[in-house]
Parts: structure tokens; C-alpha cells; sequence
């Protein structure tokens, strides 16, 4: 299951918060702010979705994620990989320094993370 772009934006405000009344949730955004009662539809719609529950305290609901950051964005960019690049992590890879313009030293640092990699394998 998926998010759409307005859930993805909630739920990276609820992942930096961790943990979150309406109000809170509603303080996160920019101006301007979006109405409560769209918040709340969102937050229905997650719900159902699971990526998202809370606790009851009163009449108020404290949200928390059932998802982790790391574990929604791996499964978006394997989709990528096999919907994109013949499920090629090569391909992908290559298409990814070729065309997102990386200085000299974030490829360097893509070398030493590949380095780090191969050898714990």
C-alpha cells in the first residue's frame, strides 16, 4: 500500500515527531496551514491504511507511526529499481551519478559507502 503526496507530507511531519497530538501535527506545517477537519481525513485515511494508529487520552488521540522512515522509502526505490531499471541496482545506479549532477566529493562518498559495503559482505 501507498501514500499520496498530502499523506507523505503528514507522515513525514508524524516521523520527525514521533508521536503527535492534532495540534502538534497542524503547528509542523508551513503557512498556510491546512484545515483540522483535512488533517483529520488524512489522518482516518492512514489509519486505515496502517501506517499510522493512536492512544486515547479523553477525547484527544496522540498519532504515532506504525511505519519506519527507513522501511517506506526501501520499499519505494526497490519498486523503482524493478519498475524503472529492469530491477537493475546497477542501472540504477549508474542512471543516479549520471544524472543528478553529484560534486567530485559526494561521489566520493558514494565510493567509500560501496567500499564500506563490499567489504562487510
Amino acid at each position: 500500500m501507498q501514500l499520496t503526496k498530502t499523506e507523505e507530507e503528514l507522515m513525514n511531519h508524524l516521523w520527525r515527531l514521533d508521536k503527535a497530538f492534532m495540534k502538534d501535527l497542524l503547528e509542523a506545517y508551513p503557512e498556510p496551514k491546512p484545515a483540522t477537519t483535512t488533517i483529520a481525513t488524512l489522518l482516518k485515511r492512514m489509519t486505515a491504511k496502517e501506517f499510522v494508529s493512536y492512544k486515547r487520552f479523553g477525547n484527544s488521540r496522540e498519532y504515532f507511526p506504525l511505519v519506519k522512515k527507513k522501511d517506506y522509502f526501501s520499499k519505494h526505490v526497490n519498486g523503482l529499481i524493478k519498475n524503472f531499471f529492469n530491477d537493475s541496482s546497477s542501472q540504477f545506479a549508474s542512471f543516479f551519478t549520471k544524472e543528478t549532477n553529484l560534486s567530485k566529493k559526494e561521489l566520493q562518498e558514494l565510493r567509500a559507502i560501496i567500499d564500506g559495503e563490499l567489504q562487510n559482505k
